[in-house]
């Protein structure tokens, strides 16, 4: 039997101490620390023989990962192509946005032989949820209600799916681990198995995993440099729109979102977000422009809504959805220093229409648009669009990806675009007419 010992473990960022503390060193939250009981195998003779050699770089035989496709064409672009032979994905997200109905549609959906375990639901439970999502069920998926780590890779073993699904990480426990699931030991110490599992059996693997209050999944930050793939499911759950983000990819990309849309069936596809994203308009409102974005590398048309109005009681006030509002404030200082529009005294509200949330830079010039087109009460035709970044001296600077950007627009069917002058533009004719501007004022004069 190996030796137990006592150790102290951060419930927040999974720091080990050999004694109590009252705040963590490491993250500095306080109260945190909780003991534990973990288990220390026999010290390993370091002289001990080893299968592997040592090998020259140049003599390493390369080969193409083999990938499983789903049928979920939004995940296979988030992935890179597929799901890899023995891979593991953890993939988290706030309660309720969808990480389970997501999973659960895959497995029902693929014609595979698939385990799905679930350590929060009862298996009457899980299928009345799939009764619920498809009518088309694969006859291949097995359900196993489990927390028991040993229990769970006993069974795969015997079964040997194509691939697992766990729902979730910190439901699991080991019974070498003497702690209640969901501390850092016992994620730890079942992840180290589950890893070891896919690795041998080259099974694919899904986790699930809880985040805390600050959006970071729980249980010590190694787990997610243990895994291969970490994914984000997130959105606003007052809206329908859920994007799922890659944060880390062995095997791919990390710049590739996929979009999904919940209804009633459960989560839906969006091949085309640009289209739902903007809204159908009667009569053209003044206020309201269309900046391309990008999204990784996916070009996005999204609708930027301000109402410039007089400050009513004193203090002006500024208030952003979707939007960083401390870079409205810079687009203000800039519009009021370098252009001379008088908007200090204004109160300025801006909402990204959609419930989107993006940083990208080419947002600016839409953002200046719209913010100028409700100053004067003039509409801004609803076939023009925008993409560029607005510098502190008034310039308009170039954005990244413009050919993919300009490509979009001219496929939605708007018929002017504004850019920077700088811009490196295609060469190739295009069906848009692309508009070249430097400055805030040129750009002001030009619109309107």
């Amino acid at each position: 039997m190996a030796k137990l010992k006592t150790a102290y473990f951060c419930q927040n960022c999974g720091t080990q101490y050999p004694q109590w503390l009252g705040q963590c060193k490491n993250c500095g939250e306080w109260n945190t620390l909780v003991e534990e009981i973990v288990e220390k195998s026999p010290a390993r003779t370091v002289g001990s023989k080893s299968k592997q050699h040592i090998i020259n770089i140049i003599e390493v035989e390369t080969s193409e990962e083999p990938r499983i496709t789903t049928p979920s064409e939004e995940l296979n672009r988030v992935l890179g192509g597929g799901i890899v032979l023995g891979s593991v994905t953890l993939i988290g997200g706030e309660p309720g946005i969808g990480k389970s109905t997501l999973l659960l549609q895959l497995a029902l959906k693929m014609k595979k032989k698939i385990l799905y375990v679930s350590g929060e639901e009862s298996a009457s439970q899980i299928k009345m949820r799939a009764d619920r999502l498809t009518e088309l069920q694969n006859p291949n998926c097995y359900l196993f209600t489990e927390t028991s780590v040993e229990k769970i890779l006993h069974e795969a073993k015997k079964l040997q799916p194509d691939f697992v699904i766990i729902d979730s990480i910190q439901t699991l426990q080991s019974q070498l681990i003497e702690s209640s699931p969901g501390t850092v030991s016992q994620i730890r110490e079942c992840s180290n198995e589950i890893i070891k599992f896919a690795k041998d059996s080259n099974t694919p693997v899904f986790l699930v995993g809880h985040i805390t209050k600050d959006g970071q999944i729980a249980g010590p930050k190694v787990l997610e440099h243990m895994v291969d793939v970490v994914l984000n499911f997130d959105g606003d759950r007052n809206h329908l729109f859920r994007l799922l983000r890659a944060n880390k990819n062995r095997f791919g990309s990390t710049s590739e979102i996929g979009i999904y849309e919940m209804v009633a069936q459960g989560l839906k596809e969006i091949k085309n977000p640009s289209e739902i994203l903007i809204t159908k308009k009667f009569e053209e409102l003044s206020g309201n422009s269309v900046a391309v974005t990008l999204e990784g590398n996916r070009p996005m048309l999204i609708e930027i809504q301000a109402l410039v109005s007089s400050a009513v009681y004193g203090t002006p006030q500024r208030s952003c959805t979707g939007y960083d509002s401390k870079r409205l404030n810079m687009l203000l200082a800039v519009l009021e220093k370098r252009a001379g529009f008088q908007l200090g005294a204004k109160d300025v509200f801006l909402n990204i229409t959609g419930g989107i949330k993006t940083d990208d830079p080419a947002l600016d010039l839409a953002v200046v648009a719209s913010i100028l087109s409700s100053n004067e009460d003039t509409a801004i035709s609803e076939h023009f669009c925008f993409a560029g970044e607005i510098g502190l001296s008034g310039e308009i600077r170039p954005v990244a990806q413009i050919e993919q950007r300009i490509s979009e627009a001219e496929k939605l069917g708007y018929e002017k675009i504004f850019v920077s002058k700088l811009n490196k533009l295609p060469k190739r004719k295009s069906g848009i007419i692309v508009e070249e501007v430097s400055k805030v004022e040129e750009f002001h004069d030009r619109l309107f």
